[in-house]
């Protein structure tokens, strides 16, 4: 299970936090998509929940082990595919493997296992003991996904893991993301592909301008979608100058997640959602004032967002 409460990130020398009051719950058995546009703030939440980054405030909690109090018990149970694919390149994709299976305490026996499975799986089993600077991009990809599986941990943190895998690698690695979830672990994963996020994932989180603004099950977006796809909700829900409350109440007529853990939301974001909805259900003049005042405060957000992309706090902002 992955807990994470209010938590908040800022950059040196930033005005303003790159995630704000964040708070998530991923249970066990679950594929978690989460969505955003570029800069939302997927990659700087994905950096804190991995123990990358240091955050400014919040609590995270990986498989029962408080991530700041125990960051050692933590990262064990954490199996972490970047969208970069960083690697000692110098080094053979077996000398890889090991060395990362060194670093867990992975024993002989169970690492030859379970690497000679993957790499049957990802057709790599010849080109183990060549160079990973020899290998192509997906190859690397490839290396990259089963050293992060090679200690079988049950939370995988997967970011744009299918990014150079070919079409039968592609579909090896979501047959192995749901088999790790049948087991009770969980995979918490990020792509830009929201065909493959609608299919695969039990449930969704969108962030925007660092807040998470709908969390829902995948029941609940067929029964309320309204003919609407992933893609067509997130980018209603995503548009510029729109107000999250507003735009709910456009794409699926009530707040969606409604019967997910309450854990799991941000709280300033499902408050204000659903004092939007109540008024528009009302149809009253003070609920009118509600969903006014809430476009003006998401106005304000994204202007925010844009002063803050255009002083370009630190290199390592997010980038997603």
């Amino acid at each position: 299970m992955i807990k994470i409460n209010n938590l908040s990130k800022r950059y040196k020398n930033s005005a303003n936090l790159a995630v704000e009051n964040l708070s998530l719950t991923i249970n066990d058995g679950e594929v978690f998509g989460f969505i955003g546009a570029n800069g939302a703030g997927k990659s700087t939440t994905i950096k804190c929940l991995t123990g990358i980054l240091p955050y400014t405030d919040g609590q995270i909690e990986i498989a029962g082990f408080d991530l700041a109090k125990d960051p050692i018990s933590a990262k064990k149970n954490i199996g972490y595919v970047s969208d970069n694919h960083s690697v000692y390149d110098k080094l053979s994709g077996r000398e890889y493997v090991n060395f990362l299976a060194n670093v867990y305490g992975v024993s002989k026996e169970m690492r030859d296992k379970r690497l000679n499975e993957l790499a049957i799986r990802f057709d790599l089993q010849d080109k183990l003991d060549n160079s990973i600077k020899s290998y192509s991009h997906g190859m690397k990809q490839k290396i990259c996904v089963i050293g992060a599986l090679i200690h079988e941990p049950k939370v995988w943190i997967l970011d744009e893991p299918l990014t150079g895998l070919d079409p039968k690698s592609a579909k090896e690695l979501k047959g192995l993301m749901r088999e790790h979830c049948e087991k009770g672990n969980v995979v918490f994963f990020s792509s830009h592909v929201l065909e493959v996020v609608e299919k695969l994932c039990d449930r969704i989180a969108i962030i925007k301008s660092g807040k998470i603004i709908a969390t829902f099950t995948m029941s609940e977006l067929e029964e309320k979608q309204q003919g609407k796809t992933l893609e067509d909700i997130f980018l209603e829900l995503t548009a510029d100058n729109v107000a999250v409350p507003t735009a709910l109440n456009n794409v699926v007529g009530t707040q969606l997640g409604s019967s997910c853990d309450e854990k799991a939301d941000s709280k300033a974001s499902e408050n204000l959602t659903n004092k939007a909805v109540e008024s528009v259900q009302n149809n009253s003049e003070q609920g009118k004032e509600i969903i006014d005042d809430s476009e003006n405060k998401a106005s304000k957000i994204d202007t925010n967002l844009v002063n803050s992309d255009e002083k370009s706090a630190e290199p390592e902002q997010d980038k997603q």
